[in-house]
């Protein structure tokens, strides 16, 4: 018989603790004993005097948190066969860098190709307002840079069907487009006018954009040069001297949710297709909360099920078992909520799952240990060789299963990704409850055996 490290024991001990302090609720309302929250000891309230508090909620998907689901039309016929695929694929990163850009938690973005039938699926979590979401996805915020020309070849320029509105009143007639447009843009970022306290945007160029734009201020000191976004002339400046700094400021009677939509467009980039809106609906959080609570509640009549089968069944063996498979279901949650994976239903499922595989892990140990122990070998002989012989079966089984989470997790999407991803962190945390916690919990009690 192997003893067990004291280490080890306090080990698990401490990794329990955390967990638990991690899933305590910062706070709780108790009905008739307080109208107010009692306040709770989780992990933050020991870690925030030292000044490490960090967010342990769980991050919900759509369709617990509720939010926006979009399906929009790609628009390819200018677009050459050969290069529909690349062009769907860069449009939905375009969307997931303006919705990243927008601080969006985890949306989710799916391609679908049908008949010649182009299709991006949309669904952003917290944002219930579907205008506001359209509008964030759909923008191409096209920025670029106009000058004076020569007044002799006015009439020609004047005669072109694409002029921005308003750059001939502020420019003249003779305007003409610079080479500097939004590609040369390296960052755009929301700032303060010092005078005025407004909010603007200020554009940072690449080294070749710095370049062209002092070129451009260089030989229009003392004229205007006009900004254009989205073919609107937004402000017309005069340059005073040239600016060599490869910087320049878009200032008006901006709001902050304003200038950061701007900002948002511009960072982001134009998309390479129209899309048009197919089907938009919002999902209300409250249908998401009760789904949620229902979820929660199938899980736990599920562990209470286990818990009293494995103890009929096994005795002893089984309560230990239970004790195991709570530190497990404790860690597997706290890594949810440290790793700020967002759950969704079938996320939710896919824990569920991985609580019958470690379930599934202690019956093949336990079935072992009985039929040494039916071979006339003593109780505590008869652990150590349960286990070891079980562990083959365990690990093949449980590598199997991840096999097929990292599949899902490559090849899939959306929901599928998520279900995967849950599944696959129960399974490891699975093999860490069943030969770690639960050989440790027999080792101690192996005098009762």
């Amino acid at each position: 018989m192997k003893k067990t490290s004291p280490l080890l024991i306090i080990f698990i001990s401490l990794v329990t603790l955390i967990s638990f302090l991690i899933n305590v609720p910062s706070s709780i309302n108790i009905p008739f004993l307080s109208d107010k929250p009692v306040q709770l000891v989780n992990i933050n309230t020991i870690l925030k005097p030292l000044g490490l508090e960090r967010n342990v909620d769980v991050r919900k998907g759509l369709d617990l948190e509720g939010g926006t689901s979009i399906t929009l039309a790609a628009n390819m016929k200018e677009i050459p066969s050969s290069q529909r695929e690349d062009a769907l694929d860069s449009s939905r990163e375009v969307i997931e860098r303006r919705i990243n850009f927008f601080g969006v938690s985890e949306p989710i973005i799916q391609t679908s190709t049908l008949n010649n039938n182009y299709r991006i699926i949309v669904e952003i979590p917290g944002v219930s307002d579907v205008n506001q979401a359209v509008s964030l996805i759909g923008q191409t915020a096209q920025l670029s840079f106009w000058e004076e020309g020569d007044a002799s070849i006015s009439a020609e320029i004047a005669s072109e069907s694409a002029r921005p509105f308003g750059v001939d009143q502020m420019l003249g007639s003779s305007a003409k487009k610079t080479d500097l447009t939004g590609k040369d843009l390296q960052k755009a970022a929301v700032t303060f006018n010092p005078n005025t306290g407004l909010p603007q945007v200020q554009l940072t160029f690449t080294p070749e954009g710095s370049k062209k734009f002092a070129d451009i201020t260089r030989r229009n000191v003392g004229k205007i040069v006009g900004i254009v976004l989205d073919d609107v002339l937004i402000q017309a400046p005069r340059v005073n001297e040239p600016i060599l700094g490869g910087t320049a400021e878009i200032s008006g009677q901006y709001t902050i949710e304003q200038a950061k939509a701007l900002q948002i467009q511009l960072n982001a980039g134009a998309l390479p297709v129209p899309l048009t809106v197919l089907e938009q609906r919002s999902i209300g959080a409250t249908l998401g909360q009760e789904t949620l609570e229902k979820s929660v509640v199938a899980g736990f009549m599920g562990f209470i099920v286990i818990v009293i089968f494995m103890t009929s069944l096994y005795g002893r063996l089984g309560i230990v078992a239970s004790l195991a498979l709570l530190v497990y279901s404790l860690v597997t949650l706290a890594l949810f909520r440290l790793f700020n994976i967002t759950l969704t239903l079938a996320g939710i499922a896919g824990f569920i799952l991985s609580i019958g595989i470690a379930v599934d892990a202690n019956i093949l140990i336990f079935e072992r240990m009985k039929e040494e122990m039916r071979k006339g070998k003593p109780g505590i002989i008869a652990l150590e060789i349960g286990f070891t012989r079980a562990w083959a079966s365990i690990r093949d089984s449980n590598i199997a299963s991840l096999i097929t989470c990292v599949t899902l997790i490559i090849l899939g999407t959306g929901i599928v990704r998520g279900f995967a991803l849950t599944l696959a962190i129960g399974v490891v945390v699975s093999l860490f409850s069943a030969i770690t916690v639960t050989r440790t919990l027999l080792r101690v009690m192996n005098k009762n055996i």
